[in-house]
C-alpha cells in the first residue's frame, strides 16, 4: 500500500511504504512528524489519524517542527 503525503506549505512529498490496516499516525511517526503536530488532510477535508490509510494522496500540514 502506498500513500503520497504532500507537505504543506512547502510542497515536498514523502511517500509511505505501508502494509493494509496502517493508520496516518503510524504514517507520520515512521516520517518522523509528531502527531500532535500534524493535521491530514483529503479533499479539504480533515481525517482522523487513527483512521486507516485508504486514499493515495492526502495534505499534511505540520504546526511545528520535526523532531
Amino acid at each position: 500500500m502506498l500513500c503520497r503525503f504532500t507537505l504543506i506549505p512547502d510542497g515536498n512529498v514523502p511517500i509511505y511504504r505501508g502494509r493494509s490496516g496502517d493508520t496516518y499516525e503510524t504514517a507520520l511517526l515512521s516520517f518522523g512528524f509528531k502527531p500532535d503536530a500534524a493535521l491530514v488532510f483529503y479533499l479539504g477535508r480533515s481525517l482522523s489519524q487513527d483512521k486507516k490509510i485508504e486514499e493515495e494522496e492526502v495534505g499534511i500540514f505540520l504546526t511545528s517542527s520535526r523532531g
